[in-house]
C-alpha cells in the first residue's frame, strides 16, 4: 500500500475540511514551505517545537478554521439568497404580466400562496417559472 507524504496528507485533510491542518516538521527549506502554503496548512512548525509555541499555534488554527467554517457557511447563504431574489423577481414579472398587477401585489400573492400551501416563498416562485417554462417548451 503506498504511503502519503505529510503535505499531501495535509492537503486531503484541508480539501475535505476534516480538521485544521498544523505541519510539524524538520524541514524549512522554502520549495516545501511552498508546497505547505499549497496544501492548505494553518501553521507551519519546524522541529523542535517548545510547548509555549505549540499551543497558541493550535489556538489560532482552531480559530482560522472555524473563521473559514462561517465564512464559508456565509458565502453559501448568500448565494442560496440571491438564487431566490433571482427566482422570485422572475415570478413576479410573471404575475405582473399574466394578472396586470403592480410588484408589491405581485409578491403579496406569492407570499399569500406560500403561507397557505406552508412552502417556501423560492418553492412557489420557482413553481411559477417552472409551469410558464413547460408552457412554452410545448
Amino acid at each position: 500500500m503506498p504511503e502519503m507524504d505529510g503535505i499531501t496528507a495535509a492537503k486531503t485533510i484541508s480539501n475535505e475540511k476534516i480538521a485544521p491542518v498544523l505541519l510539524l516538521t524538520a524541514f524549512s527549506q522554502k520549495e516545501i514551505v511552498d508546497k505547505a502554503k499549497d496544501s492548505g496548512v494553518l501553521a507551519y512548525l519546524v522541529k523542535p517545537v517548545k510547548e509555549t509555541n505549540l499551543f497558541p499555534a493550535i489556538e489560532i488554527a482552531l480559530s482560522r478554521f472555524q473563521e473559514f467554517a462561517e465564512l464559508e457557511q456565509e458565502l453559501e447563504d448568500v448565494k442560496n439568497s440571491l438564487e431566490t431574489r433571482k427566482v422570485l423577481d422572475r415570478a413576479k414579472g410573471i404575475l405582473m404580466d399574466a394578472y396586470n398587477l403592480n410588484e408589491s401585489e405581485a409578491y403579496r400573492r406569492i407570499q399569500q400562496y406560500s403561507m397557505s400551501k406552508r412552502k417556501s416563498i423560492r418553492d412557489v416562485a420557482q413553481a411559477i417559472v417552472d409551469s410558464v417554462t413547460k408552457k412554452k417548451g410545448k
